[in-house]
């Protein structure tokens, strides 16, 4: 048979490396096994270097199946692997590797074909052949279906899984060139009974491994709240704010002694739209009929997406770092506690927008004051923490305009996000920061149609961010956000702009709490607390004494973020105590 010119090269080249030495063949297993190990560790400090070792491993793995193709039970398919691997690994090194968005389902796609391939293959070749061949084939395309159908589909999927896949695969070419034939190319190779065994183990092993990672894409893809028909609009739907719409009672991590409701109600946005937001409303079952005085409670960052409402979360209280539950419960409180707009019900969310979370915050009083059953107080004092700290000084800044019939008295702030432009300008510093940062991404430029999100995002952590902002703090899922974002943090700036100038700075700035506020205001801050900082925060606090708020400022050592409205904070007893005086 004549052979073509340009076929000939290849044909040279796959001679070539049918005669190599054994020792070839365990050297790039070795490599694989590292660039494996290397998959499963070094992307959490790059993003960059996640498509160099990506196409590394493939163009290794190529060479490596042209190698093994002379000795497979069906070389022509092997060698077609072996080129499809190589071209692979070279498109990923000077294209895919700078687009994270197209690298993760490429190379679903490249596993789900290899393990198709390798299936075709099943016919030939001895038993012990066949069954590891059939092993290798369904666990590339168990990890490629992972890869593609798992919700997080992103860095760290794909590194965990290409990785785990090249390691495999590493490990098994070292295996075949120890066991295999000898440095001889005239000589035959060696069928021993350790190579075959060596071979169906690493393959049992593979399967084993894709079938465990595919149980852990359910549970974490499980684990993810629903949102259900209550947060569905009703048919008709009052054009004031502060109405109750929909009741159902709520059970789910209520105490014993407590009887709680989930509400439905009417507020609006900050152009004036009208919108719907949820909440709960709780009271104690052994306190007096009322009237009962009213905690007004704006929970902490839960996340942007809508399922991450506290009302569908599985602990709904502890998720937005409510204090003191058991104690204001005892007192004969009443608990009104918003989601906010755009958690639970239709979006955009205002995360860290000052005005949208505050009309949220007193429209749920309102509401909460229409239920049967409940007789509430005409006073509500505000808590809150974190996003809910920001949120509850607005709600006192608007309450006397928007709703007075709320009844504000006072207002606590607990480790409130004060200076947006300090905070979202630190956060790229901040360990993880950029989790936080993915939520005002996607929340500004959803309110704000002045801001382009593409100008401030790197085109290569575009995808990476958007995912990590659908994804709650309380979901399994956010592991994979956590360590994406530290991943991030190792690769230098995910920004391109600092999102504290020009349209974005602009809006950040409008959101920082301004205007007068006349009721009492206690703001507690922990001195050890990374991310709204003690400086940071005294900052907001002499500017805004400056203006003439009375702040009664608090500061409490060995607390950080949280740890400020831990059960054994030295704060907690000061803020029912001073709740107490208010009321």
């Amino acid at each position: 048979m004549t052979v073509s010119p340009s076929r000939r090269p290849l044909r040279r080249t796959v001679e070539l490396l049918d005669r190599t030495p054994r020792w070839v063949s365990i050297l790039l297993g070795v490599g694989c096994a590292a660039l494996g190990l290397a998959l499963l560790t070094r992307p959490l400090t790059s993003l960059t270097l996640l498509g160099i070792l990506i196409g590394a491993a493939c163009v290794t793995t190529g060479v490596s199946d042209l190698m093994a193709a002379s000795r497979s039970a069906t070389p022509r398919t092997g060698r077609v692997l072996g080129v499809a691997w190589i071209l692979l690994g070279i498109a990923i090194v000077g294209w895919l590797g700078h687009t994270i968005g197209l690298l993760a389902p490429v190379v679903a796609v490249a596993l789900v074909c290899s393990g198709v391939t390798r299936l075709v293959r099943v016919l030939r070749g001895d038993a012990d052949e066949r069954a590891a061949t059939v092993l290798f084939g369904s666990a590339d395309i168990v990890f490629g279906a992972v890869a593609w159908f798992w919700p997080d589909v992103t860095l760290l999927v794909v590194s965990l899984l290409f990785g785990i896949r090249t390691v495999v695969f590493g490990v098994t070419r070292i295996w075949a060139g120890v066991t295999g034939r000898p440095d001889r190319s005239d000589a035959p190779p060696v069928r021993r009974p350790v190579a075959r065994f060596g071979r169906t183990v690493a393959a049992t092993l593979a399967f084993a491994l894709a079938i465990g990672t595919a149980v852990l894409g359910h549970q974490m893809r499980t684990g993810t709240p629903t949102v259900d028909a209550f947060y569905t609009a009703p048919a008709s739907v009052p054009a004031e704010p502060g109405a109750l719409l929909r009741v159902e009672p709520f059970t789910r991590d209520v105490p014993d002694d407590a009887i709680a409701w989930r509400i439905l109600y009417t507020t609006t946005r900050d152009e004036g739209a009208p919108a719907l937001a949820s909440g709960i409303v709780m009271v104690g079952r052994g306190a007096p009929a009322g009237p009962r005085p009213v905690i007004a409670w704006a929970h902490g960052t839960t996340g942007y997406g809508r399922q991450c409402a506290p009302s569908l979360v599985p602990a709904p209280f502890e998720s937005g770092a409510l204090p003191a539950e058991s104690a204001l419960l005892d007192r004969g409180w009443a608990l009104v506690a918003t989601d906010y707009v755009g958690l639970g019900t239709e979006g955009p969310h205002p995360y860290l927008i000052g005005q949208g979370e505050a009309r949220s915050v007193l429209d749920a009083v309102l509401a909460a004051r229409q239920l049967d059953g409940v007789h509430l107080s005409d006073r509500t004092v505000v808590w809150g923490h974190s996003q809910g700290g920001h949120a509850a000084l607005w709600t006192g800044i608007l309450a006397p305009s928007y709703a007075p019939d709320a009844g504000v008295v006072a207002v606590a702030a607990m480790a409130p996000a004060s200076d947006l432009v300090g905070l979202v300008g630190a956060l790229p510093g901040i360990t993880g920061g950029s989790l936080f940062a993915s939520y005002v991404l996607a929340a500004y430029p959803a309110v704000y149609p002045d801001i382009d999100p593409d100008s401030y995002v790197r085109p290569a952590a575009r995808t990476l961010l958007r995912e990590m902002s659908t994804r709650c703090l309380s979901e399994p899922g956010v592991v994979a956000s956590a360590l994406t974002a530290l991943s991030m943090s190792g690769d230098g700036p995910y920004l391109r702009q600092d999102p504290t100038l020009g349209a974005f700075g602009r809006r950040l700035a409008e959101n920082i709490p301004a205007g007068p506020l006349s009721v009492p205001l206690l703001l507690a801050q922990g001195e050890t607390d990374p991310l709204v900082t003690p400086a940071m925060q005294s900052g907001f606090v002499d500017a805004k004494r400056r203006e003439g708020w009375e702040v009664d400022y608090r500061t409490y050592p060995d607390r950080d973020h949280i740890g400020l409205v831990a059960d054994d904070s030295g704060f907690i007893p000061e803020l029912l105590a001073w709740t107490e005086r208010q009321f």
